[in-house]
C-alpha cells in the first residue's frame, strides 16, 4: 500500500467511528502528515462542534505549516454553526491536501478545492473515494436526490419465515445480530413501523447498546390512529414520535395524541398513507435516512413501489415452516418471475451465528 493510501485509510478509520453520531452532518476524519510523521489527528464529533479539520490542525500546532492533509470529504467553505475549514487549512500554512471525494452539499460541492487551490495549496482528490463515499452514503444519497435513504430491515429463519404459526417471532435471529440493528438504529435519522408491530409487541424502538447511543425519531404509520394512548412509543419520552394517519382519522384522537409530550400526528391528504409523498414530507423535515423496520405489510409496500435504497436481511440457521407462518414480503406480490424487483447483493457477512446479507435495488447500481 502506497503511503497515501496508508495515511488516507487511517482518516477513514477515524470517520467510521463516528457514523451516526454526527448526523445531519457527514462523519469526517483528518490526518496530518509532516516529514513522514503523525502530527495531528481529528474527527467531528457532533454537530455544532469543530470539523475534523481544525481539531487536526489544534493538535499539529505550528508543524502544520509545510504539512500535508489527508481528509476523507471536502472542507466546508461556509460559515455555518462553525467557520469554514478551507480557511483554517490556509491559514494553518498547510502545503498539500488530499481529498477522499467532493462534498454534494451545494454550500460546497467543489468551492471548499477551489478555495484551497486559489490560494496557492496543492489538493488531489478522489483517493479511496468510493470507501469515503460508503462512509457517508445516506448524506449523499440526500444530498443528490433530495430524499431519505431507506432501509429495509428483516430477521428471518433459514427457510424466510419471520414468525411461526402462532405469531412468535421472539427471537429468530441471536443476541449479536440484534446487538447489530441497534448500531443501524444509531446510525438511521428515524425508525418506521406499521401500527399492527406496536399493538403486537409494544416496542419502545430506541437505541439499546452498551455504551449508550443516539434515539432515531419513531415513525408509527397508523391511517386510523388506532394504537393506545398509553403504549411505550407515546408515553417514554425516549424520542420524538410521529404518528401518520389518513385523512379519515379521529380528530379528537388525533388531539390526544398531540397532547403528548414529544408527539405529533401527520395527518395525509389521503385516505390511505402514500408512501411517497410521506418521504417527501420526511425530506423536508431533514430526516436523510430510514430504517423499516416493518411489518410484512409495510415492507411489501416499499417493495412493490421500489421505494428502498438497502435490504439489511439476517437469516438465522433455524427451520421454522408452517402455512400460518409469516415471510418478509408477502402481501401484493407479481404474478410472473420476470416481473420481481431485482436486486444486487452489496454484502453477505456472518454476524454470530447468523448471515447479514445487504442488497440494493439494481436501478441504483445501474444508474
Amino acid at each position: 500500500m502506497k503511503d497515501e493510501q496508508f495515511y488516507m485509510q487511517h482518516a477513514l478509520e477515524l470517520a467510521r467511528l463516528t457514523i451516526g453520531q454526527t448526523r445531519p452532518n457527514p462523519s469526517v476524519g483528518a490526518v496530518i502528515i509532516k516529514d513522514g510523521v503523525v502530527v495531528g489527528t481529528g474527527t467531528h464529533l457532533v454537530p455544532g462542534q469543530p470539523h475534523a479539520e481544525v481539531y487536526a490542525l489544534e493538535q499539529a500546532g505550528e508543524k502544520a505549516k509545510g504539512a500535508t492533509m489527508f481528509v476523507t470529504l471536502e472542507p466546508c467553505s461556509h460559515y455555518g454553526q462553525t467557520p469554514p475549514c478551507a480557511k483554517a487549512i490556509i491559514d494553518a500554512g498547510i502545503e498539500k491536501v488530499y481529498v477522499a471525494t467532493l462534498d454534494p452539499n451545494p454550500k460546497v460541492a467543489g468551492n471548499g478545492v477551489k478555495w484551497l487551490r486559489d490560494e496557492g495549496v496543492e489538493v488531489e482528490v478522489g483517493l479511496l473515494e468510493q470507501e469515503a463515499q460508503q462512509i457517508n452514503q445516506k448524506f449523499f444519497h440526500f444530498m443528490i436526490y433530495k430524499k431519505p435513504f431507506v432501509t429495509l430491515k428483516t430477521a428471518v429463519s433459514m427457510d424466510g419465515k419471520t414468525s411461526a404459526n402462532s405469531g412468535d417471532s421472539k427471537w429468530i435471529t441471536s443476541e449479536e445480530a440484534r446487538h447489530d440493528v441497534h448500531t443501524q438504529r444509531h446510525q438511521h435519522d428515524a425508525i418506521l413501523v406499521g401500527s399492527q408491530t406496536v399493538l403486537r409487541d409494544d416496542p419502545h424502538l430506541t437505541t439499546r447498546l452498551p455504551h449508550g447511543g443516539l434515539n432515531p425519531t419513531r415513525i408509527v404509520l397508523d391511517t386510523q390512529l388506532a394504537i393506545p394512548l398509553d403504549t411505550h412509543v407515546l408515553t417514554d419520552q425516549q424520542a420524538n414520535t410521529i404518528v401518520v394517519c389518513g385523512k379519515q382519522a379521529d380528530e379528537d384522537q388525533e388531539a390526544q395524541f398531540n397532547a403528548l409530550n414529544y408527539v405529533s400526528v401527520w395527518r395525509m391528504d389521503t385516505d390511505q398513507i402514500d408512501l411517497k409523498a410521506l418521504l417527501s414530507r420526511l425530506a423536508d423535515a431533514k430526516l436523510m435516512s430510514v430504517y423499516v423496520e416493518g411489518g410484512a405489510t409495510i415492507h411489501s409496500e416499499f417493495i412493490q413501489h421500489q421505494l428502498f435504497d438497502e435490504i439489511h436481511l439476517y437469516m438465522a440457521p433455524k427451520l421454522i415452516g408452517g402455512e400460518l407462518s409469516k415471510v418478509f414480503y408477502n402481501q401484493l406480490g407479481f404474478d410472473y418471475v420476470a416481473d420481481a424487483v431485482n436486486v444486487t447483493f452489496h454484502s453477505v457477512d456472518m454476524i454470530g451465528p447468523d448471515i447479514k446479507v445487504v442488497a440494493k435495488p439494481q436501478h441504483e447500481e445501474d444508474a
